[in-house]
């Protein structure tokens, strides 16, 4: 791997020398890997994960050179796939939604996204059937937030919609998942208020 070289210059450098491509797998493949394993499960995971480095190997040649960094458009080509999974995105969340939820405190203070994250790491069944409710371009946003850890410009980036947009599903999805749950699970500081700047990409 070529130390300090950005995931756009290994990229560009890929389309005359494809080999190189292998640097961008093995910087970001685990954590591609992980996303798809929360949102389908380990069954999943392996296959569209793989798939989503074998479509950005192919399409290389439309990777905007001008981004530093390549994983707006990882996670943006992965959600894609997982979309044509919805049905058993649906099925999990629901199975872990009949669930007993387990491993929760009473009065623990987390922020949204760590909460979410929590959540689907401990099988909470509370959380999962409130992801079920939710429209799938809102729960795209949410999860990619939460899971990928991508900023709101990011995340605009990767679904390739506008930064209000992001702003407008991620709200609704916030709204929604707190009033499915009781409340005991959303103390004060669970949603927190304060808006991203555009420039910033930090999250609230």
């Amino acid at each position: 791997m070529t130390a300090g070289a950005s995931d756009s210059e290994i990229i560009a450098a890929s389309r005359d020398r494809p080999e190189r491509f292998a640097e961008i797998f093995d910087r970001h493949y685990a954590e591609i890997h992980r996303y798809v394993d929360r949102r389908l499960g380990a069954d999943a995971a392996d296959d569209i994960a793989a798939e989503t480095f074998l479509i950005a190997f192919r399409s290389r040649e439309r990777f905007d050179v001008s981004r530093d960094s390549s994983r707006p458009w990882l996670y943006g080509i992965a959600t894609n796939l997982i979309g044509r999974h919805r049905r058993g995105e649906m099925r999990r969340y629901r199975a872990m939604a009949r669930m007993e939820s387990r491993d929760v405190v009473e009065g623990h203070v987390e922020g949204h996204e760590d909460r979410v994250v929590s959540a689907l790491a401990a099988g909470d069944g509370t959380l999962s059937a409130a992801l079920a409710e939710l429209a799938h371009g809102d729960r795209d946003v949410l999860l990619l937030v939460a899971l990928g850890e991508l900023s709101y410009p990011e995340t605009a980036q990767a679904l390739d919609i506008a930064y209000g947009t992001v702003c407008s599903r991620l709200n609704r999805a916030r709204n929604q998942i707190r009033a499915a749950l009781p409340a005991v699970h959303r103390p004060p500081a669970y949603l927190p208020q304060t808006q991203p700047s555009p420039q910033g990409g930090s999250r609230a």
